[in-house]
């Protein structure tokens, strides 16, 4: 969309406005939710309402109901939170972590790293700038995934940060006109432009059985707090239902658009042995590829899901 600068002004003049201007609404909890506590968790925050470092926790040890039950609520508060030096985590520990919140879901295009429900994600020269695009996981999927698990293996001597956005506050700052307009809207979310963008007709016509096209709604309500969430992301969410092509493609451009507002997001560098885990309703994440010709090696667990509302 074309934007007429003026010189003499404080502000660009957009002949159509993709975001408001002025103060931004960011709340780290949904509306009527008290401040949790902590026992256990040290919490350090890294914005004041998406991310948190958390210190007081080996994860390698057995996680009582305790811990999870303060495990939990973090993310649920912060939307997704980290862990450093987090070395004597193996896989049994990482599959044990993510039953925290449920049982672990494959990826039916990742590989799995020797441990069933584990993916290692390894990415070198044959994968650069694959993964730099805005998305939540599995939003092509009936039940997307409720979170992930990630830990890395090995991280280059810089670059390959992760960063993800709120999108609890990427729908709390529309206007209310286009709260109003997308409140009851659906739209369908596919695969195929992305992952199928690598393979043969033959290819995706076999996923095509078990992976049809879904439709998720366009405003999602959280399914273990309430909160309204917006949930449309580049690679999958292919149409508004209901609108023409024209118009389907004008709204998801603007709503898009959402989880690239700094003041929505948290990022975080990468050290040997740290541990990410973010709730994948509640946010977007955007792994940055900036580090060629190094290599970045993660191993991931997602947790399933339910069908959102």
């Amino acid at each position: 969309m074309a934007a007429t600068v003026t010189t003499d002004g404080p502000k660009p003049v957009l002949d159509k406005p993709l975001m408001r201007y002025g103060r931004r609404t960011l709340e780290r909890l949904a509306p009527g939710a008290e401040t949790p506590q902590y026992r256990i968790l040290g919490i350090s925050p890294l914005t004041p309402h998406i991310g948190a470092e958390i210190s007081g926790v080996d994860l390698s040890r057995p996680i009582g109901e305790e811990l999870a039950a303060e495990l939990r609520q973090a993310l649920l508060e912060w939307k997704v939170v980290f862990f450093r030096g987090q070395a004597g985590l193996q896989p049994c520990h990482h599959l044990d972590l993510a039953a925290v919140w449920g049982p672990p879901e494959a990826n039916p295009f990742f590989p799995e790293a020797g441990t069933a429900g584990v993916s290692r994600l390894a990415k070198d020269a044959m994968a650069i700038g694959n993964e730099n695009i805005w998305h939540s996981d599995h939003s092509f999927m009936a039940a997307p995934a409720l979170g992930s698990v990630l830990r890395s293996v090995e991280v280059p001597s810089a670059g390959g940060d992760t960063m993800w956005a709120d999108m609890g506050a990427a729908y709390d700052n529309l206007s209310e006109k286009m709260k109003a307009r997308i409140e009851n809207l659906a739209a369908v979310h596919d695969w195929v432009p992305s992952w199928g963008s690598t393979m043969t007709g033959e290819q995706i016509a076999d996923f095509r059985t078990s992976l049809p096209p879904v439709e998720h709604p366009v405003v999602v309500r959280h399914p273990r707090n309430g909160r309204r969430l917006l949930y449309v992301n580049e690679p999958f969410t292919t149409r508004i239902v209901g609108l023409s092509d024209t118009e389907s493609r004008e709204l998801l451009d603007e709503l898009v658009l959402q989880a690239r507002v700094p003041e929505f997001q948290v990022r975080f560098h990468w050290e040997q042995d740290s541990v990410a885990i973010w709730d994948n309703i509640a946010t977007q994440h955007y792994a940055i590829s900036d580090y060629f010709p190094r290599r970045r090696v993660m191993e991931r667990i997602a947790v399933a899901g339910v069908p959102l509302s």
